[in-house]
């Protein structure tokens, strides 16, 4: 998570859609950088409602600004089983090794998902809140020029972007069943991708 005070803006880090790149290349102009522990760099809108906002609250800040960014439904899940065929996790109930990209989609479309398919939604991570807090700025992934351009306007600074945390490549065939599927067991994600600038 990335927060710009001055500008009211704060930047959620959804996991897998490149954010690791924007720290890198933003931090040295953010007010705050949360990189540990996961679960507050990683940290959701209930999160940051819960935990983040009373303390800006109370600093003055009536109002933050909260952007995001989505990755097509499909890819995300291609980069989540891409990362977790590497070698550090090998042995353990959250690897993919061995385990094909269709078999992993179809444990992530169960109800109860088995550790190695067990990655949350994007859906859920950018859920508005009760009291009205929200994402206000939301970009997909595969729009990188729409997101530098607004960071570059709201910060006033130049965003050059290095290649950060890249998953090795490999085969994501997908079933025709498996595709439908997903579309029908994880609508929401779907559409909040298709809502995004």
């Amino acid at each position: 998570m990335l927060v710009f005070w001055k500008q009211r803006l704060v930047f959620l880090a959804v996991p897998k859609t490149g954010t690791s790149a924007y720290a890198r290349a933003l931090g040295p102009h953010a007010s705050m950088v949360v990189n540990d522990p996961p679960e507050l760099k990683h940290a959701p809108v209930y999160r940051y409602n819960r935990f983040f906002r009373p303390m800006y609250e109370k600093m003055g800040a009536e109002h933050m600004d909260i952007l995001a960014v989505i990755r097509e439904p499909i890819d995300w899940l291609g980069s989540w089983y891409r990362y977790r065929q590497r070698p550090f996790l090998d042995g353990r109930p959250t690897s993919t090794k061995g385990i094909t990209f269709d078999d992993f989609c179809q444990a992530y479309a169960t109800g109860d998902r088995p550790p190695f398919a067990n990655v949350g939604s994007q859906a859920k991570f950018i859920e508005p809140r009760p009291n009205g807090v929200s994402v206000s700025h939301l970009f997909k992934y595969e729009n990188q020029d729409c997101l530098i351009h607004f960071l570059e306007e709201r910060l006033s600074t130049k965003v050059d972007l290095p290649r950060t945390n890249e998953s090795p490549k490999t085969d994501l065939e997908l079933t025709p069943e498996t595709l439908a599927k997903l579309h029908r067991k994880c609508a929401a994600d779907f559409d909040v991708w298709e809502s995004a600038n």
